[in-house]
Order: structure tokens, then sequence, then C-alpha cells
């Protein structure tokens, strides 16, 4: 875990909560990352919004909108799926405006879509680069502008982004420009935000993992199967998120390993006595 001032940093101190009854509003939550911390919240009886661009089944990708929801109610909380496409500003003030009306007010919002294309400058489309930007940096900023207002009036809001901690290292930089651009782009908004924020009491975090995690990028952009198998399952990202969103730091760029300092991180292992693979950024 790192603080702005780049110093290193573990564990999450101070007051932790329940989230039952809070209300989360999750972009890209059909399946993943975005899924995982839904289950896990609604594992405290929380209420989620299920954001994304899934409405109906994909013939390369697992799940939707409908089937997660389904999921977060068997797992004990209440769901509303929204198929929400963050790059159309009007979509997200349908559904953050659906989001008040069924559930009465939103306590967190996490900023889990995201675009991926670890390509060279030269082979990085415009069509490619423009998506990334639109999704990852854009999408994030305006999911929080419109988020804000109804925050404010949270006495336990928060906002988390799924990125890495801030860097100017080159070597993250020159194998895939527009993407880091896109992924460290959602980490100033967190950077920014976190101080704008502060009067208002409301939290802003960002999270990334150690090691890669099992998610349909890994399997189709990262690697396939043999990544797959070194790789760690969703749910150390939504332990981890539980634990931020718990509590009342605010600022902070977390990696899940820290948050989860003392735990036993053997379970999390996609398969067992592999090596896992670090993860870009990290």
């Amino acid at each position: 875990m790192v603080d702005p001032g780049g110093r290193r940093r573990t564990g999450v101190s101070g007051r932790h909560v329940s989230l039952a009854g809070r209300t989360l509003f999750i972009t890209g939550a059909s399946r993943g990352i975005g899924l995982a911390i839904g289950l896990r919240a609604a594992r405290d009886g929380a209420n989620v919004v299920v954001a994304a661009k899934t409405d109906t089944p994909h013939p390369k990708l697992e799940g939707t909108i409908h089937t997660a929801a389904a999921r977060i109610e068997a797992a004990g909380g209440h769901a509303l799926p929204i198929a929400c496409d963050v790059r159309d500003e009007a979509q997200i003030e349908a559904a953050i405006a659906a989001c008040v009306a069924r559930f009465g007010g939103l306590d967190i919002l996490v900023n889990n879509a995201s675009a991926i294309g670890l390509t060279g400058t030269e082979a990085t489309p415009s069509k490619r680069y423009d998506l990334m930007q639109q999704v990852n940096a854009r999408g994030t900023f305006l999911c929080c502008k419109h988020a804000i207002p109804h925050l404010r009036r949270s006495d336990h809001a928060h906002i988390l982004m799924l990125s890495p901690p801030p860097t100017l290292d080159p070597r993250w930089y020159a194998p895939h420009v527009a993407y880091t651009l896109a992924k460290m782009g959602m980490s100033l908004i967190a950077l920014g935000l976190a101080e704008e924020l502060r009067p208002d009491g409301i939290a802003v975090n960002a999270l990334w993992p150690r090691t890669t995690i099992a998610t349909a990028a890994v399997a189709n952009l990262l690697g396939g199967p043999e990544m797959m198998r070194r790789s760690r399952t969703p749910d150390i990202v939504a332990d981890a998120a539980h634990v931020v969103l718990s509590g009342n730091a605010t600022g902070r760029f977390f990696i899940d390993e820290d948050v989860l300092a003392g735990r036993d991180l053997g379970p999390y292992a996609v398969e067992r006595g592999m090596t896992l693979e670090t993860d870009l950024f990290v």
C-alpha cells in the first residue's frame, strides 16, 4: 500500500462498520472483480446496483447484469441491474437516479469498469485508444461527478477506484502508453478527489491487486489458461475492497495483499502450488 507521497504503508486502521443496508453502485459488475465486490457486500446485506453493459448473454463473456443480480440476491443482498455504458453521460445520470429512487440514497461508488489494450503506440488503433480513455478515465470522472451530490448525504460515503498507485516509472509506459495513461487517469482522479472531497467527509481510495486475477481480461488478453492458473481469484480483491469500504481511510492507494496482511492468502490461488504472476504496475 502506498500513500500519495510514495511511502510504503500496510494494513487498514481506524473505524470499521458493516455494509448492511448500505447502497453500492458498482460499474462493470456483471462479472469478475466487480461482481465479486458486489457478492461480498451482499453477504453483509447491502444494496448493490449492478451497472454494466451486458444486458443479454455475450457469446464470449460469462454473465449479464441479470445473472449477477440474481447471485447478489442469493448471497443475501438486494440488487438492481441497470444496463449502463459509462461512455454515455446520460446513461450514467439515469442509472444513478434509478439507484437513488430504488434504495433511497447512495453510500458507495466503485469504479471498476475498465477497457484494456496492451499494445505499443504504432499498434494501437485510435478507436482502442479512445475506448480506454472514455471508459477508464472519462467514465470514472463522470460517475464520480454525478454520484457526489448523493454521497454527500451519506454518513459513510466512499468512492473506490480499481486502479494502481500512480507512477512515473517509464517501464510501465513504454510497452503500452495508451493503456497506462488510461489507468493512471483513474488513479489521478482518486488522488485529486480525495482532497477535494475531504471536507465533505467522502472517502476516496484506490485498490489494485499484487498478482494477476482470474478474469476474462487475463484469460483473453494476458496469457490464457496458463496465466489463469498462476493467478488469484477475484475474491481476494473483493475481500480487500470490503475492508477498505467498511473503514474510514481516505487518499490511499491500497494493494490487496497489504490490506489483508495477516490472513492466509493461500485459498485465493486458482491453483495451489503455482508460482503467482505479478500484476502490472506493482
